[in-house]
Formats: C-alpha cells, sequence, structure tokens
C-alpha cells in the first residue's frame, strides 16, 4: 500500500487521482480541519468514473506533527510520497515552518525506516538550492547558501531536506523532487491559482524579474516514475521552462481572455508597499498581503537546469502553452467564466 501526506494539497491531490488510475491501493492522511472538496474537484478533470475513483482513498485523520496520529497510518506500508508542507514566507510563521517542515518530516522518516518503508519520494523545492555566481543555471549541485537573504520558507524546506538525507544515511532508499512554480488546476488557493484569480480580474503591472514553472502532471509523473524506478537517493529539478513574468502573465492573460499587463513597476515602489502593508498590521492587525521577501522574489532571476531528469528518465516536459491553456480551460469552468 502506498502512503500519500499532504494528499489534500495541489500536487497531493493529482498524485491520488495518477496512483488511483494505475490501480494503486492508497492510503492519504490529512487534519480533522481538512477540507476534501478541492481533492473531489481534481478528480473531477476528466477522469473516468471520478466519484467511485475518489471513494476509492482510503482516508486517515492524522498530522505529521503528531506521532501518535502517524502510527496507524504507515501500517503496512510500502511506499510514501511527503506532500504535506506548510507554505508561508512571512518570517512571524517561523515556529509553525519549523514545526511542519523539519519536524514533522523528521517524523515521516523516522516511522519509513521502524516500518522498513521500500522508499521515500520527498517534495521539495528550487527554493532550498543556491544561486550561481556567474549567471549560470542552477542545478541540483549548486548549494544551499545559509548566509543568502533566504526566506523562512527555504530554510525550513532545506532543513527538511537534510532529515531525508539523514533517513539515506540510515538506511532509507528515497528521492527528492525540486519543482519550481507548480502550475495545475483545482486547488485555487495554490501560488499558480493566485496567478490566475489575480489576472481573472485585469492586471496592469509586471515586474522585471523571472521564475521557473512546471506542470503539475509532470511533477507527479516525475514522482512516479523515481520512485518506481531503481534511481535511490538521488535529488533532481523539474522544471518545463524558465521565463520572466511578462511572458508567463502575458500568456496566462491571453488564455483567460484578459488585456495582458503592460507597465512595469519599480521596486522602490513595492517596497514601500510592503512597507505600507507591515504599518497596517502593526496597527490594525490586519493581515499581511505584501512581504518584503515576496517583493524581492518578484525582481529576482533565478533559474534551474532540468537536464538531469531529462536523461535519468528519458522525461519530457509538458509544453507551458498547452499547461496554461489546460489550467485556463478549467478555471474558467470552476467559476463560470
Amino acid at each position: 500500500m502506498i502512503l500519500v501526506t499532504g494528499g489534500t494539497g495541489l500536487v497531493g491531490a493529482h498524485l491520488l487521482v495518477a496512483l488511483l488510475n494505475n490501480g494503486e491501493k492508497v492510503r492519504a492522511i490529512h487534519r480533522a480541519s481538512s477540507d476534501l472538496d478541492a481533492v473531489k474537484k481534481v478528480f473531477s478533470y476528466g477522469a473516468n468514473e471520478a466519484e467511485s475513483l475518489f471513494n476509492k482513498i482510503e482516508w486517515m485523520v492524522a498530522d505529521i506533527t503528531d506521532v501518535t496520529t502517524l502510527e496507524a497510518a504507515f501500517k503496512d506500508i510500502e511506499y510514501v510520497y511527503h506532500c504535506a508542507a506548510y507554505i508561508s514566507f512571512n518570517p512571524r510563521h517561523y515556529p509553525v515552518l519549523k514545526k511542519v517542515n523539519i519536524e514533522g518530516t523528521a517524523n515521516v522518516v523516522n516511522f519509513c525506516l521502524t516500518e522498513s518503508v521500500k522508499k521515500l519520494c520527498h517534495i521539495s523545492s528550487i527554493a532550498t538550492l543556491g544561486k550561481t555566481n556567474d549567471g549560470s543555471f542552477s542545478t541540483e549541485e549548486t548549494e544551499f547558501n545559509p548566509e543568502e537573504d533566504n526566506s523562512v520558507y527555504s530554510i525550513t524546506k532545506h532543513e527538511a531536506e537534510m532529515e531525508v538525507w539523514r533517513g539515506t544515511q540510515e538506511g532509507l532508499d528515497a528521492v527528492i523532487v525540486h519543482p519550481g512554480v507548480i502550475i495545475g488546476e483545482g486547488v485555487w488557493s495554490s501560488a499558480s491559482g493566485g496567478i490566475f484569480r489575480t489576472i481573472s480580474k485585469g492586471l496592469r503591472y509586471f515586474t522585471p524579474g523571472g521564475v521557473s514553472i512546471v506542470d503539475v502532471k509532470d511533477v507527479v509523473k516525475a514522482m512516479i516514475n523515481l520512485t518506481t524506478s531503481d534511481i535511490k537517493n538521488e535529488a533532481y529539478i523539474l522544471i518545463a521552462k524558465n521565463i520572466y513574468y511578462k511572458e508567463l502573465l502575458t500568456k496566462v492573460s491571453d488564455s483567460l481572455n484578459k488585456k495582458p499587463p503592460n507597465k512595469t513597476v519599480a521596486k522602490w515602489m513595492m517596497l514601500g508597499f510592503a512597507n505600507l502593508d507591515w504599518f497596517l498590521y502593526k496597527v490594525f492587525r490586519i493581515k499581511r498581503k505584501l512581504l518584503k521577501a515576496t517583493v524581492r522574489s518578484l525582481y529576482r532571476t533565478s533559474f534551474y537546469d532540468a537536464s538531469k531528469i531529462e536523461k535519468a528518465l528519458d522525461f519530457k516536459f509538458t509544453p507551458p502553452n498547452k499547461t496554461i491553456e489546460r489550467v485556463a480551460r478549467n478555471y474558467r469552468r470552476d467559476f463560470n467564466l
């Protein structure tokens, strides 16, 4: 049997569809407060007998930060896909990030070891990789630099990876994937979902930075192929295209029949908005909407090289245009646009 953590997230939900379509027996853990409706929505995108397929999941209430709930979840498990994580770039959320991303991953690794799991597939992020000094693309060998101005998210995800590598030293077989910004449908609260929501309302401005993107279906395909292969104790970047924000936002705008952004916004102005956002939070306790870490990322160009997995598995990534067109079609369907 296969165990999936984070099954209610974007990657986890699409992974569940793929595994069940492959005829696998799957157990997925979720917190008691989780909403499974988004997962059902993902199953509805072209899946045959979506409801009956969804009902084949063995759902179990558990929390990766609570070892007492994980014992039953790991019973009779052969393979684990660890998708659960807390995503935030707000320094105030560091205690939660540490608890979920680091301690939670350590718990998963420990249970994989004690229950003799055959292989663990851990989802990390390109945020845990370092930046090159000469402007070349970062690879799996570009080491994380703790002296950089790293976000609290990247710091905790890096430490989570260290827990996985610790597990491999203790006898666990594992693979790690480093996806870029994942473009996918269904869980519209995800980062890429935010892009489609924002553009659907109209967006006039863009920033000069760039980002690396990948289709959620490619992430899932790579995870399954790596886990079922003989490959072990290796990490792989998952990137379909390195793209500047202007091009990405224009493609999404076209797919939603919206006017693309045509004006740049100065970094000093965005930092000013971030400072105002901080002031409003401090004085009026209004929820933060724009962090300085977010602003820095919007003006940064960090590109990555995914040739390692292309060579290892003869892997072909979905062209971004096809990904964006599919996601936009499902967005319009879900929101009756």
